[in-house]
Parts: C-alpha cells; structure tokens; sequence
C-alpha cells in the first residue's frame, strides 16, 4: 500500500489503501468542540467545502440515531447519510457514513471514527474514515474530497475561534 500525503501546514491528512486520516488541533476546549461537531445547529457553520451550505435534514447523536445533511453548491447537491455506531461524549463518536446518490449508495458505506483528545493549546481531533474497498476511496478523492474537507476543517477552526466569515 502506497500512502498519499494530502494535508497542509495547519492539517495532517493522508491516505493508505482503503483507510483516509486526518488530525487536527484546534484551539478551543474539547467540549467547545465536541459540541460544534454534534449540533445540527453547528453543522451548517463549518461543513462542506467554501462556498457551499449544508441542509441538516436529520441528526440523532446516539448510538443507532441516524444523520443526513446535504451539502448545497452552484448547480448541484450532494447528501450524505449514515447512522451512529458508538457516542462517548466527548470522547469520541463512531458512525457509518454513504455518499446517497446512485450508484454509490448501493454498497457498504464507509465507517468513520472521530477522537477529541485534549492537548496543550487545544482539542486534537483525528478523524479516521475506512471506506469499502480501495476503488471506493479513490473515487472519493478524484471528486475533490481531500480539498474540501481540508476546507472543512479550516471553516470549524474559524468557528471555533469566532472568525468565521459570512458565506
């Protein structure tokens, strides 16, 4: 297995066969966190890509609670969906995760795991998603997905900070 290197200077994130990782310190208190990360009230702020907007048409964060937020772009949509696994606020959650347009939704969805450790200076997340198989995360890639949850992730730190910028 080749590994990808992917990330920037504020964000690790690479890919290893089947397996995408990404970490991040943010500088707030894992709760402050854990919180923006698992409120639908939070999600439209920081998720997707710049320029885009999220829908959060259902999210139950509890073992077995289901998600789907859609992400709204010029021209287009993209919703996701998927079902929580595991919550240990706030530690940790663990959910499966498909990309709900034909013919991706067909198969096994992916399993994404999220950890909030705290750190001097901050909240250390690493997010760590295992896709299916190996066609399934190059797919993903080719589409953009490393840039925009780079983006993502630069969004919550601006959040998280109080300098988010108005879309």
């Amino acid at each position: 297995m080749t590994r990808q290197d992917l990330g920037n200077a504020t964000t690790t994130m690479y890919a290893e066969g089947a397996e995408l990782v990404i970490e991040r310190t943010f500088d707030a208190p894992r709760e402050q966190v854990w919180a923006v990360m698992t409120s639908p009230e939070h999600i439209p702020q920081w998720w997707g890509p710049h320029g885009t907007t999220t829908d959060v048409v259902e999210m139950d964060v509890r073992p077995g609670g289901r998600w789907r937020w859609v992400n709204l772009f010029d021209g287009g949509r993209a919703p996701f969906t998927g079902e929580y696994l595991e919550v240990v606020p706030p530690q940790r959650f663990v959910r499966t995760s498909i990309f709900d347009i034909e013919p991706f939704n067909t198969g096994p969805g992916a399993i994404e795991t999220a950890t909030f450790d705290e750190v001097e200076g901050g909240t250390k997340v690493t997010y760590h998603t295992r896709f299916p198989a190996q066609e399934a995360i190059d797919a993903a890639l080719a589409q953009g997905m490393s840039k925009g949850a780079l983006e993502q992730f630069d969004r919550l730190a601006d959040l998280l900070t109080g300098t988010s910028r108005p879309r």
